[in-house]
């Protein structure tokens, strides 16, 4: 598959959403991206951000396109534009209601994280001193994710909670942005049990590009972070990974005190626990944008990739979980 050919897919970003930012990904050839409509809106906080979304799909439609199914994903690729699938960084949206976890999907959700970073009302979240794991409504909402195709996402949460939904979900889930903790101890990073359980399961992993989360931060080298994905792949197979930046770009410091505090605190979150992440990181060298992903094709190929593999990481591996995901449990 040439560079042209190529299909990239982008499984987490939170921009600040802009014409120039859609172009961006139209040069960097990303044919999908996965892009977070809730941090901790309600059903009809995040219906409102839909129907901006919908909006900009009326104004940028020679760039982007609503991403429901894989075939979109080709379908975006074949046009030169990029396709759009909406997830939620927090269950909130579904409330304590059942039901909406299908009227969600109907409106176009694909992925669900069961936490963000707190306790919620499904699973804990990783910055939680204690995990008692899925609670029982937990596991009465993947059951229904399942059926609908709602991918689980476990991101941003515990560990046990995370090995629980692998075990209880009858589908393979996500952790759409996260590393592993063998190379960088940040709270969110994953153990290698739970990467091994990912894998045998299924599942993917999408390598995070979020400074903090980065062994080295804004200093992490192409060659480090190329190292870290030959090094999972051997840990979880190659199959199972794929590219997840958490890209945020354009933010201002505001909103990343609002996705770190929502409601719950009028006290500030430093997130890993010092006041030096208060506020956004310097970008990396190699990747500030949609127009870097070829970076990380040189990085892999370096790496000693072959163009197979590096295919298989920058989006097959994500195109065959949309695949498999999306629609009603068989």
């Amino acid at each position: 598959m040439s560079a042209t050919d190529r299909i990239i897919i982008d499984c987490l970003q939170y921009c600040n959403w802009s014409r120039g930012i859609f172009e961006d990904m139209q040069a960097g050839g990303v044919s999908a991206v996965h892009v977070t409509i809730c941090y901790h809106e309600q059903f009809r906080e995040t219906v409102s951000n839909m129907e901006q979304w919908n909006r900009w799909f009326h104004e940028h439609s020679d760039l982007i396109i609503p991403g429901r199914t894989a075939d979109d994903v080709r379908s975006a690729k074949a046009q030169g534009k990029t396709a759009i699938f909406f997830g939620f960084q927090n269950c909130a949206p579904m409330e304590d209601d059942l039901g909406l976890v299908e009227i969600l999907h109907q409106l176009g959700a694909r992925f669900m994280q069961l936490s963000y970073n707190n306790q919620s009302l499904l699973a804990t979240g990783c910055y939680e001193a204690e995990d008692p794991g899925i609670t029982r409504f937990g596991r009465q909402a993947i059951k229904e994710m399942n059926r609908v195709g709602l991918v689980v996402d476990m991101s941003h949460s515990a560990n046990r909670s995370t090995l629980e939904a692998i075990e209880l979900s009858e589908r393979p889930i996500a952790i759409t942005h996260a590393n592993p903790a063998f190379w960088h101890r940040a709270k969110r990073n994953k153990p290698d049990d739970v990467l091994k359980a990912l894998g045998e399961s299924g599942g993917m992993l999408g390598f995070s590009l979020y400074p903090f989360h980065l062994n080295g931060g804004p200093q992490c080298r192409l060659d480090d972070f190329c190292t870290m994905v030959a090094q999972t792949a051997d840990l979880m197979g190659l199959d199972n990974i794929g590219i997840g930046t958490d890209l945020c770009q354009g933010q201002d410091d505001a909103v990343v005190e609002w996705m770190r505090n929502g409601k719950w605190t009028f006290e500030t979150d430093f997130g890993e626990g010092s006041k030096d992440n208060a506020g956004w990181p310097e970008p990396l060298a190699w990747f500030g944008g949609n127009r870097d992903f070829g970076n990380i094709v040189e990085g892999l190929r370096a790496k000693g990739f072959t163009e197979t593999e590096v295919d298989q990481v920058m989006g097959l591996n994500w195109l065959r979980f949309y695949e498999n995901s999306f629609g009603p449990q068989n």
